[in-house]
């Protein structure tokens, strides 16, 4: 089962990365590149919300809610900017692989994080 779930996660990335693109162009209006920008994120980071390792489990995440986000975003989004967007994303895909963006995408989640913990904590102080 899991052998036939991998595929599927990695065609979701590959339209993820298609998502990021679109995310990018200036001709998306505001509210749509955000959810895209939004979408993409999560689908590329190697952060997810029940970590992929767990069998079965770690790939339900990407098969729901990668899936819908990357539907809503390319029904929103114009055809010629998904024609673009499609283009780009593939030239990307050729290029090597960068582990140091994948640190500093983890470094960016945990910066927020904290940020975001040190925000609550804050407004959980009484008076």
């Amino acid at each position: 089962m899991l052998d036939r779930l991998r595929p599927i996660a990695r065609r979701l990335k590959a339209q993820a990365l298609v998502v990021h693109f679109a995310a990018r162009d200036p001709r998306l209006p505001w509210t749509v590149r955000l959810l895209a920008l939004l979408v993409a994120a999560y689908a590329l980071s190697p952060i997810d919300l029940i970590p992929d390792f767990i069998p079965v489990l770690g790939l339900l995440d990407d098969l729901v809610l990668v899936p819908l986000g990357v539907a809503l975003v390319m029904r929103l989004t114009p055809p010629e900017v998904r024609a673009d967007a499609r283009r780009r994303a593939e030239a990307a895909a050729e290029r090597p692989v960068a582990r140091g963006m994948a640190v500093a995408i983890v470094a960016l989640w945990l910066a927020v994080a904290a940020l975001v913990l040190a925000w609550t904590m804050r407004l959980s102080r009484p008076g």
